[in-house]
Formats: structure tokens, C-alpha cells, sequence
């Protein structure tokens, strides 16, 4: 089964780059410089962040729905990304090295499916889970901090 992982758009973001710590802190954010690779995954461009680079982390609403699984996450973005467009069944190589944690979820937004893969593996799981037909999407966490990654839609 095809699909399309889809990154975060950065004009939601540009609004955050040029603010002051205390700006940003009212409103839930904070500007950091990379210090690790890898280690600061960006939300835009999928890909990590270079070491001394800055970033921004947030909290991002991901589950805006009217059900318990409304949900948001600390990401981080960075202002110098490019905006990545991924091709059908592609999977960037950010998600390879990681354990991710795919949560599905039907079109009023409850949850049907989840399961944990490996990014060696994960377009297996995907189409694992998109087998059953009541999935309309798929959100992709990393595993061990939670966060959200990104979407997951058939192609």
C-alpha cells in the first residue's frame, strides 16, 4: 500500500523566529543551539539539525480533534530549514535510525491501531496498519521522548 509521510509546513513557524526569549516563553517556546547530532529533529525539513545550529522547540497542537486524543508535543523546527516534499512511499532518513511509534486513527479522529517499528522498517508497519480500512491516518512519535514526528496519509 503507497503513502505520503508529510512534514510540518514552516509558515506556522515563522512567526517564532525572530522573537525574544521572552516572547517566545510566552508562548510555550524556547530557542536552543544544537549540541548533539543526532539528537534535534526538525519537524520541517526532516532532517537533523547540525551541531551549534539554532533551533526552535514548541509545543505543537498535531491532534486537533474533538475527541480524548486531542493531543500536542514539544517539536523543534529550525529557521534555516528547507521545506521538505517527500515522494509517494519515501521515508526520510532522520526516521532510519530511530524507534518510532506509529498511532492510527480513524477520520472522527479516535484511535484504531498502534504499534511500535524500527525506520528500517517502517514501511512494513505502515502498511501493516493501513490493511485495516477504518485507518485514515497514521501520526508517527519518536518512541522514546514522545514527540511528534509526522503524518502519514495513503498515497
Amino acid at each position: 500500500m503507497s503513502f505520503y509521510i508529510r512534514s510540518l509546513q514552516k509558515e506556522q513557524f515563522e512567526h517564532l523566529f525572530d522573537l525574544s526569549a521572552d516572547e517566545l516563553a510566552a508562548l510555550r517556546a524556547v530557542r536552543m543551539s544544537v549540541t548533539k547530532k543526532p539528537g534535534f529533529p526538525c519537524r520541517v525539513s526532516l532532517a537533523d539539525a547540525e551541531i551549534g545550529e539554532e533551533v526552535i522547540l514548541t509545543n505543537y497542537e498535531h491532534l486537533a480533534v474533538a475527541t480524548p486524543y486531542r493531543a500536542s508535543h514539544a517539536v523543534i523546527v529550525r529557521p534555516s530549514a528547507t521545506q521538505v516534499h517527500l515522494k509517494i512511499d519515501e521515508v526520510p532518513e532522520l526516521f532510519r535510525s530511530r524507534t518510532l511509534s506509529l498511532r492510527a486513527f480513524d477520520e472522527t479522529g479516535m484511535l484504531v491501531a498502534a504499534d511500535l517499528a524500527e525506520g528500517t522498517a517502517l514501511e512494513g508497519s505502515i502498511a501493516n496498519i493501513f490493511e485495516n480500512p477504518s485507518v485514515s491516518y497514521i501520526h508517527i512519535h519518536y518512541a522514546k521522548p514522545g514527540c511528534y514526528a509526522a503524518r502519514v496519509d495513503r498515497a
